[in-house]
């Protein structure tokens, strides 16, 4: 089990991103508005139930804890060094952060982006077979085999708990369950 001081506690927004239609890539933006209970204003995931169209056509009034998506920049680095070149947006996530281990934090921890949005963490996003779609055999390479480590580095998925504007450059600052450290479940 993960000990609180495994994690870098502050970290920064990189770009943020969003897309009104369902495409696997989101293309960036000077700045993104998160709203409380319901995702990023104006991208095809948010809402208060599931908007994943696989999720979503299977069990329509499902609570939506994939209203945002984060990706820490540095799993682009180490795409890069496999030979895939990644940027912001292009996995589908609607946050990149740098200094943060978002995958190793625990379930219901609060991420503070900028001076006043908060998302909670819900979960770790499971690549899909669209991941090789993007980039053929990308896939086997956000998935890890080590015992210690989450099993897919593809990002965290949360629910926005207070809203504001989120914007390159910001401050990301982590706040840790008081209690319970849970590793966050495959969503």
């Amino acid at each position: 089990m993960p000990q609180k001081h495994d994690f870098s506690l502050q970290g920064r927004v990189v770009a943020v991103a969003a897309d009104r239609g369902h495409h696997f890539s989101k293309p960036t933006q000077d700045s993104i508005i998160l709203v409380e209970g319901h995702g990023v204003e104006g991208d095809a995931h948010a809402g208060p139930f599931v908007r994943h169209r696989y999720l979503a056509r299977r069990r329509p009034r499902l609570p939506n804890l994939r209203q945002v998506h984060l990706i820490p920049s540095e799993l682009f680095l180490s795409l890069l060094e496999a030979g895939f070149e990644v940027g912001a947006g292009d996995l589908g996530e609607n946050v990149t952060t740098a200094g943060l281990d978002l995958e190793r934090m625990p379930l219901g921890s609060l991420i503070e982006l900028g001076p006043s949005a908060i998302v909670e963490l819900t979960g770790l996003r499971t690549p899909c077979v669209l991941i090789d779609r993007f980039r053929a055999g990308l896939k086997r390479h956000v998935l890890s085999s080590a015992e210690t480590a989450p099993p897919f580095r593809s990002g965290v998925l949360g629910a926005v708990r207070a809203g504001g504007t989120v914007a390159a450059g910001y401050v990301a600052r982590v706040h840790l369950p008081s209690s319970s450290f849970l590793p966050l479940p495959a969503l």
